[in-house]
């Protein structure tokens, strides 16, 4: 009959030591509850105070001096204004649309890159792979990275905000590691059974994959989704532009898009309270996605960063 020792406890300063090792006493507890209580208060109010002054009273914002943080009630006026033309609904379908098709075209050829990278067989695996670390280091320019769109015939077009950032060095070196740290076992019985190549990589290496992939694609969809600046270089058409670009107008330039639409029937809200709308339209898609992937983000990246 096996007996189990109970921990030894004995005190040491304002705290507790269990079996030597120090434990926080109630002093420390409370001062980092006040600490962390703090940082989420910091963290929380700013996404309160744009939600509240976004649906705010014109009269409230305007007294307020353009934020506020309690509404006196509920005025959805600046979202029909900025939806009413036309031009935010497009932006944000063309937002849409180029974070999904980005984000699974960056996660193939990632998981494709990194899966090569993996194997010591690649020809060419070493040279390869210090091109993907140089690429870390040195940025290609403005200048040139315009050149290489235009030449490729990408201008006004959406794939000039696709294609560049198709493949970032820091996921596929993520990816990679992972894919490093597969059993070789495994491996070696697939290829026994007639496995090839790409059977170990579509029935293997994806499936195993799956809590990595689930965070790179979650980096790849929020940077497709919040660019902003390849669109502005290479854009000049706007009827192409996304949301972040739409947002860009309203609120470096001050334009109300498509506001001239309302007519006379609705009087146009504040310009700050048209700036907290699309604040709030551009935030929702990603909270909404996030907490699918949550669970799987401390799990990928630890996963991918300790392994190879």
């Amino acid at each position: 009959m096996s007996t189990t020792t109970a921990p030894r406890r004995r005190k040491a300063g304002s705290g507790t030591l269990i079996d030597g090792v120090p434990r926080p006493g109630r002093v420390e507890n409370v001062v980092k509850a006040i600490v962390l209580t703090i940082i989420c208060a910091l963290v929380i109010l700013p996404f309160v105070g744009i939600i509240s002054t976004s649906l705010a009273p014109a009269e409230q914002v305007n007294t307020a001096g353009g934020f506020v943080l309690l509404p006196e009630g509920i005025d959805l006026t600046a979202y029909a204004s900025i939806l009413t033309g036309g031009v935010v609904t497009r932006a944000l379908l063309i937002s849409a649309g180029v974070t999904a098709v980005g984000t699974v075209l960056s996660l193939t050829l990632t998981a494709m890159l990194g899966w090569a990278l993996s194997r010591r067989q690649t020809i060419g695996n070493r040279q390869l792979l210090l091109l993907v670390l140089v690429s870390l280091l040195f940025n290609p320019g403005i200048i040139p990275s315009y050149l290489v769109v235009q030449q490729l015939g990408m201008l006004d077009s959406l794939w000039a905000i696709i294609v560049p950032t198709s493949v970032s060095a820091f996921n596929v070196i993520v990816v990679r590691a992972f894919f490093v740290g597969l059993p070789q076992e495994v491996m070696d019985s697939a290829r026994i059974d007639g496995a090839g190549e790409w059977k170990l990589f579509w029935y293997m290496g994806l499936p195993l994959a799956r809590p990595v992939l689930a965070v790179v694609g979650l980096f790849y969809g929020v940077g497709y989704w919040n660019a902003f600046f390849n669109a502005m270089l290479y854009l000049s058409d706007s009827a192409l532009w996304p949301l972040q670009l739409v947002l860009r107008t309203y609120v470096v330039d001050g334009t109300q898009l498509g506001a001239q639409d309302l007519g006379a029937e609705m009087s146009l809200p504040p310009q700050t309270t048209i700036q907290m709308a699309i604040l709030v339209i551009s935030i929702i898609p990603i909270l909404i996605v996030y907490p699918f992937l949550q669970r799987h983000f401390a799990k990928g990246m630890l996963t991918g960063a300790v392994k190879g």
